[in-house]
C-alpha cells in the first residue's frame, strides 16, 4: 500500500501540522479536479451552459448520500463564511415577511469558542437589524457535554431567536454537543444554526439526526476535496425565506429545476465549478483508504502529540481526550510571544502549527491527517523543546 505522504502534494520539507485551515488534497483528486477543468476549457458553452446542472446534481446526490441527507436540501457554496453570509444577511432584512427575522432587541445565542470570521459577520448583522450577538462562556477545561448544555441554554431568554454554534470548534478544537442543543432549539421554537466547517471527514456526520435547521460544512478541510467546496443544508420549511446572496439566472428562472433552494443559490455566474465535481472523488478516496482507521490512528497520534507537549510545558489539559478529534489545542506559556513563536517555529524547523490567542490563553492548534506519523510530532517537540 502507498504511504499516505506519498499520496499528498505536500512539501516535503514541511511538518505540517494545518490540516485543519484549509485541508489538503490527495493526488488522486487533484487529478479528479484538474480533469473537471480541462474538459470545462475544451468546450466552455457546452460544460456551462448545458451539462453544470445536471453535473452539479450529480455532485449534490454524492455528497447527500455521505452526509444522510436529501439532495435538494443542500447547495453547494465555496465555504462555510460564504453560506452563513447568506443566512445572517436573510435574518437582518428589513422588509422581510418572515418568522426568523431579526428586529431590535432579539438576540443571536452563541459560545465565546466560535470562529472570528463568523463573530465579525454577525456583529455586522446586528448591526443592521438592531440584533444583539451574545456570547457564552464556555471556561477551560472544557465540562462534560450534558453540562455544556445546561450552560448554554440557561442563557436562553424571551429575546433568544437563534442558537449558533459550531460542531468541532476553530480556536479550541473541541467537539460540541450541537445535537442535544437542536433538538431543544427546535423543541422551543428557535433556530438553530451549526458552523461545521471542521466536521465532514474528520467525524461521522447524518444531518438527518443532527437535527440543526440550518447546517454548513466545508468538504475542502477534513474530506480533503480542492479548496473553495463546501455546502450549505437548510431544512424544506426554512428554505423559502433565503433569498440569494448573488442574484443570477436561477432567480425568475427560465428553466426552473422543481427546488427553488436549489435554483437560488447554486448559480451565480461564471466560475469554475471543478471544485464542487470533485467532492464525490473525495469521498471516494476516503472509502477505498479505509477512513474511519485513519481517522482512529490520527486521534491516537493527536493524544500522543498532546501528552507529550504538555510534559514539556507542564500545562493541564483544555478537556479530556474524548472532546477532540483529529485536531487538538494545547496550552503555551503565558509571556510567549506568539507571532515570534510561531515564525521561528516555522523558519527554523519548518513545522507548520497555528497560534491562537483565545480568551487570555495562548494556544498551539495541531491538526494531525492521514500523511502524519510519529517523525512529525518528534520533530514538532525537537522545536518547542528549543523555542520555549
Amino acid at each position: 500500500m502507498i504511504p499516505f505522504k506519498e499520496l499528498f502534494l505536500l512539501d516535503p520539507a514541511v511538518t505540517f501540522l494545518n490540516h485543519g485551515s484549509f485541508g489538503a488534497t490527495p493526488r488522486p483528486v487533484f487529478e479528479a479536479y484538474q480533469a473537471w477543468q480541462r474538459e470545462l476549457e475544451r468546450q466552455p458553452v457546452e460544460f456551462l451552459g448545458r451539462r453544470a446542472a445536471d453535473l452539479l446534481a450529480e455532485a449534490r446526490r454524492g455528497l447527500a448520500g455521505y452526509l444522510h441527507a436529501d439532495a435538494d436540501d443542500l447547495v453547494f457554496f465555496p465555504n462555510p463564511t460564504t453560506a452563513l453570509n447568506m443566512v445572517a444577511r436573510n435574518l437582518a432584512r428589513r422588509e422581510a415577511e418572515s418568522p426568523f427575522q431579526l428586529r431590535p432587541g432579539d438576540e443571536i445565542l452563541t459560545t465565546d469558542h466560535e470562529y472570528g470570521a463568523l463573530d465579525r459577520t454577525w456583529r455586522y448583522v446586528c448591526g443592521q437589524s438592531g440584533a444583539h450577538y451574545r456570547r457564552v462562556a464556555l471556561p477551560l477545561p472544557l465540562e462534560a457535554p450534558e453540562a455544556l448544555v445546561e450552560r448554554i441554554w440557561a442563557q436562553v431568554n424571551e429575546r433568544t431567536r437563534v442558537i449558533f454554534i459550531s460542531h468541532i470548534t476553530s480556536p479550541t478544537a473541541l467537539r460540541l454537543p450541537v445535537e442535544r442543543l437542536c433538538e431543544r432549539a427546535r423543541g422551543a421554537g428557535l433556530l438553530s444554526i451549526v458552523d461545521g466547517a471542521h466536521a465532514p471527514g474528520q467525524i461521522p456526520l447524518d444531518l438527518e439526526q443532527t437535527g440543526a435547521d440550518i447546517y454548513t460544512g466545508a468538504c475542502h478541510k477534513w474530506l480533503c476535496a480542492p479548496k473553495g467546496s463546501a455546502f450549505l443544508h437548510v431544512r424544506r420549511e426554512i428554505q423559502p425565506f433565503l433569498d440569494p446572496l448573488v442574484v443570477s439566472w436561477g432567480y425568475e428562472s427560465d428553466h426552473p429545476s422543481g427546488s427553488r433552494f436549489i435554483d437560488y443559490h447554486e448559480w451565480q455566474g461564471t466560475r469554475d465549478l471543478a471544485a464542487y465535481l470533485s467532492v464525490p472523488a473525495a469521498i471516494e478516496f476516503q472509502r477505498a483508504h479505509d477512513w474511519e482507521r485513519a481517522r482512529a490512528d490520527c486521534h491516537a497520534l493527536a493524544v500522543e502529540a498532546r501528552r507529550r507537549v504538555e510534559a514539556l510545558t507542564g500545562l493541564p489539559s483544555i478537556c479530556d481526550a474524548g472532546s477532540f478529534h483529529q485536531m487538538c489545542a494545547v496550552r503555551l506559556p503565558a509571556p510567549l510571544d506568539l507571532d515570534r513563536f510561531k515564525g521561528e517555529l516555522y523558519d527554523r524547523y519548518r513545522v507548520e502549527a497555528p497560534t491562537v490567542a483565545w480568551n487570555g490563553e495562548k494556544l498551539l492548534r495541531l491538526s494531525f491527517q492521514a500523511y502524519n506519523d510519529g517523525a512529525d510530532v518528534e520533530r514538532l517537540l525537537e522545536g518547542l523543546r528549543a523555542l520555549l
